[in-house]
This record gives C-alpha cells, structure tokens and sequence, in this order.
C-alpha cells in the first residue's frame, strides 16, 4: 500500500466518526481532486508526490461541506456540472425522475419536444433532457441569483446550449408576461423546494448548512411551491403533456392529490426511486 491510500484508510475512518454518509466514497473521491487523478488510479500516486492539501479537503468534509463543494463538480447522469457555495447540488435520487421524463415524452412521439425546467438550479435537469432529448427545446426558470451564476456557466459550457434558454424569473409565475406559451409544452418538470419550515432542525447538515434555503423551504407543509407549479403546468400544458415534479419520501401521499381531476389532471401517480421511496409524483394534462 502506498502512502496516499494508507492517508485514504485514515480519512475514511474520520469522515465515518463525522457521520459522513458514504466515508469511503468521499475519502477517495477528494483524494483524487486534490492529486489530480481517477479514483481508479489512486495507487499510482508516487509517496513523493503525496499532497499535504488532501488533509485540508478532508477537514472540510469532517465539518459536512458538501464534497461537491470541495471539489467544485458535481455528476448528473451523463453530466459534469460546477456547483459551489449558492446553488443547489444535485442529486441522484433526481436522476429517476428525468429517467421517467425522458421516457415519457420519447412515448410521445413529437418530433421536436418543447420542455421547461421550474426550479432548475445547477440547470441539471434542463442540461440532461436536451441532451438526452437531441430534438428538444427546453426552457429553464431560476430565481436565485445565486444559483444563476452556476446555471449560465453550466449551460454555456454544454454542447446543447443553442436549444436551452434560462429564464431569470420566479417559476410558480414562468411566462406570465408571455401567454403565448400557454398550451403549447409537452412537458413540465421540476425538483422544487418541499420541505416543510418546521423541518428545519432535521435537514441534513450539507444541505441546511450549504444549500440556499430557497431551494430547500417552501412552507409549512412543504408544498407551497409544488401547489404554485402545479398551476402553472395546467396553464402550459398542451391536452396529454405531461408534468412529473419531485418530493419529499414523507409527502408521496399528499401530492398526487394537488394534481387532481377538478384541476384538469388525468392519472395522477407516485413513483418509487431506486431505495423504494415515495419520491415524485405524475399526471397528464387531461384531453379537451
């Protein structure tokens, strides 16, 4: 064993003793960031070579700064995105919830989708549906200025660029100022906040510590903001387009309901993620 994943075992010990969710993952993870190599090719650092920054990443993530944080990127399906201190980081669980909307519209057979992202952050799910959706234009709605920087950067730095447009604005109000859009999108997607305020207290450290509170807080249930999409996806939606927004594993029986038939919903569902957990709910705009 070389002396970097020697110095490796002993990080992953601390970040376990901090409470780190994935301490192996992480340790090796900064471990490659800080020597400027795959995780793969940890073992071929040279002991001369060892960087003494490694000790300095690993006592922020002790701390719970986000690894993303630390390392300045982070991946979403086929993505590598910059994030940092002001927008929201990504996460897997999310990944499912495109999965079925990438589905969704494929199912639909139009030649040239047109998508919009509320809430859209790092602009990961708006990033990932244009590129996996190679005939799609997608709209994006972001209001924290924070988060903004990240999102511009991010999409400029995407080869699908030409057909993602950002919008600054508040998304439980997108196009408002423009109802030539109204009936025309085929999809409406979002990972908004939910978690209720009374929450707070049990919020993860890297996401109630780092993470913009907008993203996280909407109310006192948690669904101020997914009832505000909710109208703004019955007003965008053509007749069959389709909405799917995220939630929390604890809401899977209140959303569906928001999404009803006197609202001028059509099977309305909830969807497991990939540990089994209520996390994102469905419904189609019903036909005339």
């Amino acid at each position: 064993m070389n002396l970097l994943l020697a110095e490796v075992a002993q990080a992953t010990q601390r970040l376990a003793a901090a409470g780190v969710p994935s301490p192996r993952f992480d340790a090796e993870e900064l471990a490659a960031h800080v020597h400027n190599v795959k995780r793969s090719q940890l073992h071929t650092v040279k002991d001369a070579d060892f960087d003494a920054r490694y000790w300095e990443a690993i006592s922020r993530r002790e701390a719970r700064e986000p690894l993303q944080h630390i390392t300045g990127r982070a991946f979403f399906r086929y993505l590598e995105l910059e994030v940092g201190p002001g927008v929201f980081v990504p996460r897997p669980e999310t990944e499912s919830v495109v999965e079925w909307a990438i589905d969704a519209v494929r199912d639909m057979d139009v030649a040239e989708p047109l998508v919009v992202d509320l809430c859209t952050g790092s602009g990961a799910i708006a990033l990932a549906l244009a590129q996996e959706l190679p005939r799609s234009e997608v709209h994006a709605f972001e209001l924290d200025e924070g988060a903004l920087q990240y999102t511009r950067r991010n999409i400029a730095n995407s080869g699908d660029r030409s057909r993602v447009t950002l919008h600054a604005g508040d998304a439980t109000r997108a196009f408002e100022d423009d109802r030539s859009w109204d009936g025309r999108f085929d999809l409406v997607i979002s990972n908004p906040p939910y978690i209720p305020l009374t929450e707070w207290e049990y919020v993860a450290p890297e996401a109630r510590d780092h993470d913009p509170q907008m993203s996280l807080f909407s109310g006192e249930d948690g669904l101020d903001t997914i009832r505000g999409i909710e109208r703004v996806a019955a007003r965008l939606l053509r007749p069959g387009g389709a909405v799917v927004i995220e939630h929390a594993d604890t809401q899977g029986g209140q959303v569906p309901w928001i999404f009803n038939e006197e609202g001028g919903w059509t099977d309305a569902a909830d969807h497991r993620d990939l540990n089994n957990r209520p996390r994102f709910t469905t419904a189609r705009k019903a036909s005339l």
